[in-house]
């Protein structure tokens, strides 16, 4: 990091534990090259830097948390032997060659991984570049070199050795080496066969290599009986190994191959070696970007052990910290089976940036100091802390640590001299942005003197705006912080009943150092006690249990306080949410309503214009039967199809529909009888036409009676009768006449009717009115023209269109996109003339927009 922060003493990292953290965090390493970068981490007051790296250390702890799998960075520094072909004829090793290989493909996966992979995944999310942005730019900031790469993998085998087919000149050698070295093992077994039987070598003797070149082990006693040459014994004298002479020669040959061999590769080395030489740089800087990702890995995988998270990080000082602990603690006690007691503290500016922290020894006070130092220099390394999500951390420019014994034999400095010469440091450099870490404030001289000391200094670093936790005995000071703006007390709990301390901080009230309590659980006489009582006072003892019982009081009434409050809270938003219900029901009701009226007077119109349409083509077929049937018939399946409701609202139109189409039907009629007789139309009445046949006049109207309706040749059959009207079914017609209007038909006419029930023109009416209901029930009322071209998408629409009129369909959609506008233009002009479209307009943005037209009907 560039701008490191201002620590003081130099040891700071030391005293808060951070030196031996750091080991732990070496151990998450997977490579040197991490644990080097590791090494030189410094804590930073550079705002841009340390969001940076929390940033890129949440995406690592995002990763580690995911399925996904991050490619092994367990990789060999090869830095120095990069460093080392700068100068020409130079090589690389080949075991050098394939760790650099291995360090390509690595680059070349995180490449993938980071950038390719998420480059197809934004194509499916457009708002989202990157899924991991500060590890991806790391990346990015490095290069691939994908022909070397490639050109290295056809060179080496997997276990790093450059293959046969490396050179034309390479694979000869070998292949004779390998030709050579069969011959030899041949003859070497032939003579070894031979002495064996003649017993100058044990049977399970085997030949083994000395300087290079194959030998017989075999006894002193018998060595020359081979002719040969001796090249080595074994240390107890025992064994001679000796190089026959008919191997000499095939020895002397393997010796040449190997070093032909060695020349050949060295060669191919240093090809290889000038082919790297102009990208040393970039390659040293891929080593360095593999480094910080190691590093970065490394801190998550640490944070993952001891649940740390990177929290919200303000360019302002501030502390806000809920549950937070101290790291060393927490694995130290979680390898016990035990749980650190978290922190919860707060410092904010003005009214509370100084902390003073009092309570019994060993309750807790040195570690909740130290934690506070530990965390915030960790978080400006950015590493991520043990603390809850919704903590809040600062940034300080600098952080000053007085703790432990300070003793210097070699600077003649007592270990009070050594705190003052602290405090003059503090003093000098704090400011509102430094952080004060003081333990046992103005201990170790006179108390009297000691104590005013340490006013004065409290008064000085609250004057300058710092922050800091400082912790003390001394009565003075806790008065102070209780009198003072900027300062506040806080308390390490002790449970005075089992009298053990709870290591628990409670911020707002002194604690109490229970001095009597200790001595007493310890063991001290009670003669001790008492006089100790009757030296300061049965009051001033006693001061610490009324201080307790306060501040148990102050618990138990602020517990009150905030269960009041949240139940105050919930009360309100229940009630609010209520409100909002009742607002938002009112608002739907009167919806609904609106929505019912637009509907009932869109079916009123609707209906209305079929009960004309009706009228008009009953006048237009002139009273045709079976004409007129079937435009009857398609008005009862009008009113067939609408609701009950929908009916009643219905009913006053039908019925007066009904009677002028009975009206029209019954003038149509005469006027026909009288032109056929060539009568005028004014001069006959239905009681004088020829055609007609007299009513019998036996029997009475009932239920199943075939009548004939006056003005009409039509036959009809009783339905259901009352005093005054019948209802009668003409065909597949039914309808309400008045009984005057009826009169028996004779019994071959009714005989002529029931044969005739089912004419053909009925059957075929029947047959349509199904499909046209048939056809209502299948319609849909959206057509999809997207991809259409103009002219295509318009011939679908007016297709539609018309079958939508004709189904008497009030509302239906076009879908056909945005894309440049050309198609919903074509549409909409073809709209506009259609004159049983009464408007049409843009969907809501919710459902589509101006993706969507919607088309009333008339």
């Amino acid at each position: 990091m560039t701008d490191v922060l201002e620590v003081y003493p130099k040891n700071f990292a030391e005293k808060i534990g951070y030196t031996e953290l750091r080991n732990q965090l070496l151990q998450h390493c997977a490579s040197p090259l991490g644990r080097e970068v590791m090494l030189a981490l410094e804590a930073s007051r550079d705002y841009g830097e340390i969001t940076r790296a929390l940033g890129e250390t949440h995406e690592m702890l995002s990763i580690l948390s995911s399925s996904e799998v991050l490619p092994s960075l367990a990789l060999v520094d090869c830095r120095e032997a990069l460093q080392r072909i700068r100068p020409l004829g130079t090589y690389v090793e080949e075991e050098e060659l394939i760790e650099l290989l291995r360090m390509l493909e690595t680059l070349h996966a995180l490449h993938h991984f980071f950038l390719e992979e998420q480059s197809e995944g934004s194509r499916s999310d457009e708002s989202l570049v990157y899924r991991y942005p500060y590890l991806s730019k790391v990346v990015q900031g490095s290069s691939t070199f994908p022909k070397i790469e490639a050109h290295l993998r056809s060179l080496l085998t997997d276990d790093g050795k450059l293959r046969d087919n490396a050179s034309r000149e390479l694979l000869s050698i070998r292949t004779t080496l390998r030709d050579t070295e069969r011959s030899l093992s041949g003859l070497l077994q032939r003579i070894l066969q031979g002495a064996q039987r003649e017993g100058w070598v044990e049977r399970d003797v085997q030949p083994a290599l000395r300087d290079g070149r194959l030998v017989i082990p075999m006894s002193p006693m018998h060595k020359r009986k081979i002719r040969g040459i001796v090249h080595d014994e074994s240390a107890t004298g025992k064994t001679v190994y000796v190089e026959p002479v008919e191997l000499v020669e095939a020895n002397n040959r393997i010796r040449e191959l190997e070093g032909e061999e060695r020349r050949e590769v060295i060669r191919i080395l240093t090809e290889v070696s000038n082919r790297l030489r102009p990208n040393i740089q970039h390659l040293l800087s891929s080593y360095a970007t593999l480094a910080h990702l190691d590093f970065t890995l490394a801190k998550a995988r640490w944070a993952r052990e001891v649940d740390g998270i990177c929290p919200t990080f303000s360019p302002e000082a501030e502390v806000e910290w809920y549950g937070a602990k101290h790291p060393l603690l927490l694995r130290s006690l979680r390898a016990q089976g035990r749980s650190v007691v978290p922190l919860d503290i707060r410092l904010e500016a003005p009214e509370a940036r100084l902390l003073l922290i009092s309570g019994p020894n060993a309750g807790g006070k040195s570690v909740c100091l130290k934690t506070v130092g530990l965390l915030q220099y960790l978080v400006q390394c950015g590493i991520p802390v043990p603390m809850q999500e919704h903590s809040r951390m600062g940034l300080f420019d600098k952080l000053y640590i007085d703790i432990g014994d300070e003793q210097s034999i070699e600077d003649d400095l007592s270990t009070y001299s050594s705190h003052l010469r602290n405090m003059k440091q503090f003093v000098r450099g704090c400011d509102g942005r430094s952080l004060l870490l003081i333990d046992e404030f103005g201990g170790g001289t006179e108390p009297t003197i000691g104590g005013a000391i340490a006013q004065a200094l409290l008064h000085q670093f609250n004057e300058q705006g710092a922050f800091g936790v400082i912790t003390t005995h001394y009565q003075n000071l806790k008065t102070y912080a209780e009198e003072h703006t900027g300062l506040i007390n806080g308390a390490m709990l002790y449970d005075r009943h089992e009298m053990r301390p709870l290591f628990r901080l409670s911020i707002g009230r002194p604690g109490s150092s229970f001095a009597i309590e200790i001595a007493r659980k310890i063991g001290l006489p009670e003669e001790i006690l008492d006089e100790v009582t009757e030296q300061v006072g049965s009051d001033y003892v006693a001061m610490d249990k009324y201080l307790q019982d306060i501040i148990r009081d102050k618990r138990y009434w602020e517990g009150k306080r905030q269960t009041i409050r949240r139940d105050e809270k919930l009360l309100q938003e229940a009630t609010d949410r209520y409100s909002e219900e009742l607002s938002a029901l009112k608002a739907q009701r009167k919806k609904i309503l609106e929505d019912a009226r637009r509907e009932a007077q869109t079916l009123i119109k609707e209906a209305s214009g079929r009960i004309e349409r009706t009228i008009r083509e009953i006048r237009e077929a002139e009273a045709e039967r079976d004409q007129t049937r079937l435009i009857r018939q398609r008005l009862t399946d009008f009113g067939e199809s609408l609701t009950e409701e929908e009916q009643e609202e219905q009913l006053a139109q039908a019925k007066k529909a009904q009677r002028e189409v009975e009206r029209i039907l019954a003038r149509r009629s005469r006027q026909k009888e009288r032109k056929a007789q060539g009568k005028p139309s004014v001069s006959l009445t239905p009681k004088q036409t020829e055609d007609t046949p007299p009513p019998t006049q036996h029997g009475e109207l009932q239920v199943g009676s075939v009548v004939r309706i006056d003005g009409q040749k039509a036959l009809g059959t009783i339905l259901s009768l009352t005093e005054r009207e019948a209802v009668i079914a003409l065909g597949a017609l039914k309808t309400t006449i008045p009984r005057s209007r009826l009169h028996l038909a004779s019994e071959a006419e009714a005989r002529r009717h029931e044969r005739k029930s089912q004419p053909e023109v009925a059957v075929r009416s029947t047959q349509i009115i199904d499909q046209i209901h048939q056809k209502r029930l299948n319609f849909r009322q959206e057509i999809d023209v997207r991809g259409f071209r103009a002219n295509e998408a318009v011939d679908a629409v007016a297709y539609f269109v018309d079958e939508a009129l004709q189904l008497g369909v009030a509302q239906v959609r076009v879908l056909h996109g945005t894309g440049t506008g050309a198609l919903r233009e074509s549409i909409r002009s073809y709209l506009s003339g259609v004159s049983g479209v009464r408007d049409f307009y843009d969907e809501d943005v919710r459902f589509g927009g101006a993706g969507i037209t919607v088309i009333e009907m008339n």
